[in-house]
């Protein structure tokens, strides 16, 4: 007789690459938790058991044995009765080494199954150290129904594996995902499931993978569409948990008749929390106390901190101000004011002595030039100087503050405001900063550690920026306004639009020129920048790979 009910147990986990006894006991407590609420099966997500992405680990024999042992005992202890499971691991065979799953139930491994479509594009390059599946998948068994399970990738291209399994006898499409946040993306990934929904005419349960792994920070937001293309169930976004879906045999199909509904949050939360998820799993994954960060009374070191607070507590941020001759009374007051209202440690180290020692030591080689660009970076890089003193001292990880019109223009300093070991605004630009500090002024986004209330001072927020290197200074005189800057940069990154298109849009043209050519010449740069949370769809590092050594310009 044919089952009439199967209840699906979602484990939308947060995983450590490399960390596979961690990882095989999360699974472990997944299933515990699974099975008090009933599951007959649990679906991990995408390479689970070694962590996503695990990169060139997958070439370590070691390694992969290491996985392969760790499902082979999670397999074997489904011979308690609980649920079974679906897990994603790395594999060697005779046909390479694949990205699969294994599906577990009653003590054994049932089957196996590779990832056909290996992305190798922005983030992703799997094509480097996986090898495609041999063969087109066909569905698992599992206690009487029919389980098609494509990986990742699999729903997205156009390779025909779920029109595959559809054809030979699929009843349900589980589908394990290591899907990387950007804004906008839980629609994206919607349309895609959508699209195979009416394609093969299966209802598709999408889980997501949740964390922060060095840039990316995967989302979770696992959800299911039905057959008859409707939301069945939506889980949280950035938030990990095990839920039960049930669903019922109806007719000749299946149906999800219960499941949570959880609200998806709007872009400057969504941007928000991405960037704490993103910060909090760098410092804690890596094993970082504290971290600590220069406080210049400036919106984006603002930002940073209570970013830093939200994410791991008032007293695990350090805020230092390193005032100089033009710094502002003005500033010195944001700085303190923000500090407080944050509730971390606020420290005051002036750099006179460092930046003019320096200034002295190079007076005979610099002697009949004229003081400009090279002596402002003095300030900066005494103050980077001092705060990496501070992380070697007390072990706190550096937060770089450093916004995404200024990296991509090379408005920082090598070795100085550039330093630090993780940046999570590094791809936000500045009017995106702006958004969020009003945001969080006005919320504390769930699982914040900060207080409520305006954590950034209006002033910060409202007055003209500047890296105060030189009196009077702001932003302004070296750039357009940021919203010019802003969309022209959107538009060269972004959207690798040709210099006419962009005046098109009513800029000038001497201006796209100059800001072309700013981009490219601070390739240089970035590559020596710290990580940082991607946020759009198109960061520098992983997603836009330009060479350093590069001549050429648009002359449109």
């Amino acid at each position: 007789m044919l089952p009439e009910t199967l209840r699906i147990a979602v484990a939308q986990l947060n995983p450590i690459v490399g960390d596979i006894a961690g990882n095989l006991a999360k699974a472990r407590e997944a299933r515990a938790d699974a099975a008090r609420q009933g599951a007959d099966l649990v679906l991990f997500t995408e390479l689970f058991i070694a962590g996503y992405p695990p990169e060139d680990l997958v070439l370590k024999p070691a390694f992969l044995a290491a996985c392969e042992r760790a499902v082979e005992e999670f397999a074997a202890e489904t011979a308690d009765g609980g649920p079974g499971v679906i897990i994603g691991t790395p594999l060697k065979r005779k046909s390479g080494i694949h990205n699969s799953i294994i599906v577990a139930d009653g003590g054994k491994i049932l089957a196996e199954r590779y990832k056909i479509d290996l992305p190798n594009y922005g983030e992703f390059d799997e094509k480097r150290v996986f090898q495609a599946g041999p063969d087109l998948p066909g569905p698992i068994n599992f206690r009487g129904v029919r389980l098609g399970i494509p990986i990742c990738e699999d729903i997205w291209g156009d390779l025909g594996v779920c029109e595959t399994l559809a054809e030979s006898g699929a009843e349900i499409l589980l589908v394990p995902n290591g899907s990387p946040y950007y804004r906008g993306k839980v629609d994206v990934r919607q349309q895609v499931v959508i699209k195979q929904v009416i394609e093969t005419g299966l209802p598709m349960l999408y889980a997501n993978q949740l964390g922060g792994q060095d840039e990316l920070v995967f989302d979770g937001a696992s959800f299911a569409i039905s057959a008859q293309k409707t939301l069945a169930f939506q889980m949280s976004q950035f938030e990990e948990a095990v839920a039960v879906t049930h669903w019922r045999r109806n007719g000749d199909g299946w149906e999800c008749v219960d499941g949570p509904m959880s609200k998806i949050p709007e872009r400057e939360e969504a941007d928000y929390r991405a960037c704490m998820l993103g910060l909090r799993d760098y410092v804690n994954k890596n094993g970082f106390k504290d971290v600590v960060l220069g406080m210049s009374g400036g919106i984006d070191s603002a930002i940073c901190a209570a970013l830093a607070v939200d994410a791991l507590g008032e007293e695990r941020l350090r805020a230092v101000m390193l005032p100089y001759r033009y710094t502002s009374r003005e500033s010195l007051k944001d700085a303190e004011d923000c500090a407080r209202a944050l509730g971390c440690r606020y420290d005051i180290v002036p750099i006179a002595e460092p930046v003019e020692g320096f200034s002295h030591a190079l007076t005979q080689i610099f002697e009949g030039t004229r003081e400009g660009i090279t002596e402002e970076n003095l300030q900066s890089r005494a103050r980077g100087t001092i705060l990496m003193a501070i992380s070697n001292k007390f072990g706190s990880m550096v937060v770089t503050t450093g916004n995404k019109s200024e990296m991509s223009v090379g408005y920082a300093t090598l070795y100085g405001d550039m330093n630090g070991g993780f940046n999570p605004i590094k791809d936000l630009y500045k009017m995106q900063v702006y958004a969020l500090a009003r945001w969080r002024n006005g919320t504390v986004p769930p699982g914040g550690l900060g207080p409520s209330g305006e954590v950034i001072p209006a002033n910060i927020i409202d007055k003209a920026p500047s890296a105060e290197l030189r009196e009077n200074q702001t932003d302004q005189d070296s750039l357009p306004p940021y919203p010019v800057l802003d969309d022209i940069l959107e538009c060269l990154v972004e959207n690798e639009m040709g210099v006419d298109e962009i005046v098109a849009r009513g800029h000038d043209r001497d201006l796209v020129h100059r800001i072309e050519h700013l981009l490219y010449v601070a390739e240089y740069k970035r590559r020596q920048a710290a990580p940082g949370v991607k946020i759009t769809k198109k960061n520098f590092g992983r997603d836009r790979r330009y060479p350093i050594t590069n001549r050429f310009r648009d002359r449109g």
